[in-house]
């Protein structure tokens, strides 16, 4: 399944029926009076989280959504039908923008959560509505409301505890196959990773989702490279891990790029807490490991981890420093691990 994140929609709800003018007509009464019913109301346009969606794929083979509109009324003091709403289901963490992509509509953050886009017409009113003492039979009625149209914009923020940043090739991926099962592209070339990807990481009894984007390069605040366009999946992250390639030849330089994106993009990537991490251990020797963990403590102005996605040393215990940065109402309980039933 293709990742899609963005995508562009054109819904509208439906009109609302048109009131009947109608006379009661039936043998021995003369004088029936008027009996034309109410317009049914037009259907709704609903957008709503769901379970099981991590990507807006399916609104690339559909963009248009139109709800039914409402039945006229009839005859018999009858009212017509309400056209049927219509609900567009996407994962959690979407983002509903107004045509000119920047407004926001609704950001749907909960399971389940349903937001209301466009709001079906009412039905008109028939001609019984109007009797009145001096006017005891109106031969008019209201036309039904018009449906409203509308373009909107539907971009997906992924719900994520962890986000890995970093320069190309700086391991993001390796570490993400290494804790959990997802099963990223992993290769010696740089912008191997074309779209995020989440993993569930567990740790010491507990869980947490770890989102890998695209790698970050200079000026990627500005749309060079792909990391701009991906930026957003770990604006909702709890905290940041930073990897740096423990056998770059400029490693200090390497922690200023990311960092200077970050803060570029705005405060809410910028302020974020951020775990720093020098990763490729196992490809140093213990003089170089030493001169490269201080080369980025000086960077950086505060602690470093050092550990090897490949050799998996050192994993551990970073997890456990991001599990400390979490919230425990984020946590989820890793499930119990079911005995093997003997077998003769």
């Amino acid at each position: 399944m293709k990742f899609l994140d963005f995508a562009k929609v054109y819904i509208r709800s439906g009109g609302g029926g048109g009131g009947c003018v109608s006379f009661r007509r039936e043998k021995y009464i003369e004088y029936g009076g008027p009996d034309g019913g109410d317009g049914g109301k037009g259907g709704s346009v609903f957008v709503e989280a769901v379970d099981g969606l991590n990507t807006l794929i399916d609104f690339r083979y559909q963009q248009h959504f139109f709800a039914r509109s409402g039945q006229p009324g009839m005859g018999k003091q009858r009212t017509g039908k309400d056209g049927d709403d219509i609900v567009l289901r996407v994962p959690v963490g979407t983002e509903i923008l107004d045509e000119d992509q920047e407004t926001v509509i609704a950001d749907v953050t909960e399971l389940g959560q349903r937001v209301q886009l466009a709001r079906g017409g009412n039905g008109g009113f028939g001609n019984l509505h109007f009797k009145s003492s001096t006017n005891q039979a109106p031969r008019r009625a209201n036309k039904g409301q018009e449906g409203v149209e509308r373009t909107i914009w539907l971009r997906l923020k992924l719900i994520a505890d962890v986000g890995l940043v970093g320069l190309p090739n700086a391991g993001k991926s390796t570490f993400l196959a290494a804790t959990s099962n997802a099963r990223p592209k992993i290769a010696d070339y740089p912008f191997t990773t074309l779209h995020p990807n989440l993993g569930v990481v567990g740790v010491d009894g507990v869980e947490f989702v770890v989102a890998d984007i695209p790698g970050l390069i200079d000026g990627a605040s500005e749309g060079r490279g792909l990391g701009d366009l991906f930026l957003g999946h770990v604006e909702r992250c709890a905290v940041l891990l930073h990897l740096v390639d423990g056998t770059s030849e400029s490693i200090g330089q390497d922690y200023q790029t990311i960092v200077n994106e970050l803060e570029a993009y705005g405060d809410i990537l910028g302020g974020k807490p951020r775990l720093t991490v020098l990763n490729k251990i196992d490809a140093l020797e213990p003089d170089a490991l030493d001169e490269a963990l201080q080369i980025l403590r000086a960077a950086s102005g505060g602690p470093v981890m050092a550990m090897s996605g490949v050799a998996r040393e050192g994993v551990t215990e970073v997890l456990r420093a991001l599990r400390g940065e979490i919230d425990e109402d984020r946590l989820r309980q890793s499930p119990a691990e079911e005995p093997e039933q003997w077998q003769p």
